[in-house]
């Protein structure tokens, strides 16, 4: 979901060639929903090999991973573990939210509507075991590290910022700013452009980077309040926040309140709208289970095992993938030769 604070913390926009040559850390989850939610034909279907097996988060992954890979930035993804418990809530709405969707997608379809298909199939996306297991052993054939958090991907990803074992963590989300990751980038894609709502022009998207520090001090806050302020907008362990309050007036109430929080709640009537107390949910941004045993190595390709994956299993194209692992190749032979360092170690 993402608590939404981005509207008031400051940002610096980049260039992809900025990244080149750093780690940046992705949540492989969030990203494998992404491309299950928007990687679908015209009616909405998802796409499928000739076996009838779910291929859209595999071409996802693939192409947006090696893509990345070309600028030179050395990708590191994390997935999920168990989640906390309070989390509980936020994926029974889900779970209502892709029921529904699901009931309208059928009506769409009765109306042979093609639009409405699209719009409400985005929404009943659903990540198997076997899909994440079969994305890890993508990446690993990528050379590229796969880290498994005891918890959320997202809190993982920021301790390994946080530890200084990678520059930031890519995201959409500013979740990992309260975990503490010392850095975040924005639309790290390579659509560097985007249409303009009811408009016929498109926008450049460039990636920006946010630095927790900067918000900090541009907010005037603490950690700790910063992990409030999320928790009176929303996150995923008390969704919906306090109704009323977004990012300004959540401010205020910080700077009003300090660091007596339990009074702030009271005010706001807290329990009106949870049925547990702040504090559980604090405790469990700040105290979610992270570890330092990890190891961020990066492996030549394993052609012969990617091809494997993508086209010997599930009917990818040999030459669109062979292309693709081709400049890669390139590339490094390319760093090996002006002695640089490349994302190949």
């Amino acid at each position: 979901m993402g608590v939404k604070i981005f509207d008031i913390i400051p940002s610096k926009e980049i260039l992809l060639k900025d990244l080149n040559s750093k780690t940046i850390v992705i949540d492989g989850n969030l990203n494998l929903y992404q491309f299950l939610s928007s990687i679908r034909q015209r009616d909405g279907s998802l796409l499928q090999d000739s076996h009838g097996n779910v291929t859209s988060h595999l071409s996802g992954l693939f192409n947006r991973t090696t893509r990345l890979m070309q600028q030179g930035i050395k990708v590191c993804y994390v997935f999920d573990g168990k989640a906390p418990k309070l989390k509980q809530k936020e994926r029974e709405r889900r779970h209502e939210l892709k029921e529904l969707a699901e009931k309208k997608y059928e009506e769409a379809k009765a109306e042979q509507d093609l639009a409405a298909m699209h719009k409400y199939a985005s929404r009943t996306s659903r990540l198997t075991p076997e899909m994440t297991d079969e994305a890890k052993k993508l990446i690993a054939a990528l050379g590229l590290p796969v880290v498994q958090a005891p918890s959320e991907g997202e809190a993982q990803a920021s301790k390994i910022v946080s530890n200084n074992h990678a520059f930031a963590v890519g995201s959409q989300d500013a979740d990992c700013l309260m975990f503490g990751a010392t850095r975040l980038i924005k639309n790290l894609t390579i659509n560097t452009s985007r249409k303009t709502p009811n408009k016929l022009a498109f926008t450049q998207i460039n990636p920006e980077l946010v630095e927790l520090n900067d918000a900090l001090t541009s907010l005037e806050i603490t950690q700790d309040q910063l992990i409030v302020l999320g928790m009176l907008i929303g996150t995923d362990f008390n969704v919906g926040g306090i109704p009323g309050i977004g990012p300004k007036n959540a401010l205020k109430n910080i700077k009003k309140y300090a660091t007596n929080f339990d009074a702030m709640f009271k005010e706001l009537a807290w329990e009106n709208y949870f049925p547990y107390h702040w504090q559980e949910v604090f405790d469990t941004i700040k105290n979610i289970p992270t570890t330092n045993d990890y190891a961020l190595k990066w492996q030549a390709l394993d052609q012969d095992k990617i091809i494997e994956i993508l086209c010997t299993a599930h009917d990818f194209s040999v030459e669109r993938v062979a292309s693709q692992l081709e400049k890669l190749n390139k590339i490094s032979d390319a760093n090996k030769q002006t002695g640089l360092n490349s994302w190949f170690k």
